[in-house]
């Protein structure tokens, strides 16, 4: 309902949604969902925009950040590209905790490569900051914590920059994804055949348990097998060089 009201108060003459949810009114164009043939959400909406090709493809469109704008995010917030590889850690996940790898597994992450010579870059929103503080505090090394600091377009700037990215399955995992970064992404109650980074070069860690994919914000079973259980060795196995 809430995201169709929405298209209707601003007057948006064609409204174009599936048939569900009880929007009847809302939406002025229904079409009926083939889950078989439309198995991920980002070709769910671009069938929404218009036919998709024989074999249900789509363009993927890339994000572009400007070398003007890179250098102007690193100075405002007094980071050094120069000072060693970037390593950019996602550890927050807006969904809930069933989606995020432990902060003390990020935070063992980043020790060892910062023991390797990497910098390491923490993104997230305000939202994120415990989880982003907690990765800092255990891992007793110099990260950089950004989490609320950056606008969304400073926080692509500054993703554009880095040399890998280990991240949940969030908003800043596409965001990576569409900035062509090498990129380890780490699932658990979310299906990665659902919602896949949009690289072919990235890395998807998920243990498949029998459990996942739940869907759900907090693990059912109380335990977070599916990321607790997955650890630090694999994803540094995962990253590039």
């Amino acid at each position: 309902w809430k995201a169709g009201i929405v298209p209707l108060a601003a007057g948006i003459p064609r409204r174009i949604g599936y048939l569900g949810e009880a929007r009847y009114g809302l939406i002025n164009e229904l079409q009926r969902l083939d889950p078989k043939r439309l198995p991920t959400t980002v070709a769910r909406f671009a069938a929404l925009a218009g036919p998709l090709e024989a074999d249900g493809d789509y363009p993927l469109p890339r994000l572009r950040s400007l070398p003007d704008d890179q250098h102007r995010a690193l100075r405002d917030l007094g980071l050094d590209e120069s000072a060693g590889p970037v390593l950019a850690l996602c550890p927050g996940a807006e969904y809930g905790p069933a989606k995020r790898w432990p902060a003390a597994h990020f935070a063992e992450l980043a020790k060892t490569m910062a023991a390797r010579g990497w910098q390491v870059w923490l993104f997230g929103s305000a939202r994120d900051r415990d989880v982003t503080q907690a990765v800092v505090a255990a891992s007793a090394t110099d990260c950089r914590d950004l989490a609320g600091r950056t606008t969304l377009s400073v926080a692509c700037d500054l993703l554009a920059l880095a040399d890998a990215v280990v991240t949940n399955d969030s908003g800043l995992m596409h965001v990576a994804a569409a900035l062509d970064r090498p990129l380890v992404s780490l699932y658990g109650s979310s299906d990665p055949a659902f919602t896949p980074p949009l690289h072919p070069a990235a890395r998807v860690l998920s243990l498949g348990l029998e459990c996942s994919p739940c869907f759900e914000r907090v693990c059912p079973l109380g335990h977070t097998r599916c990321l607790v259980d997955l650890p630090v060795d694999q994803v540094l196995d995962a990253l590039p060089g």
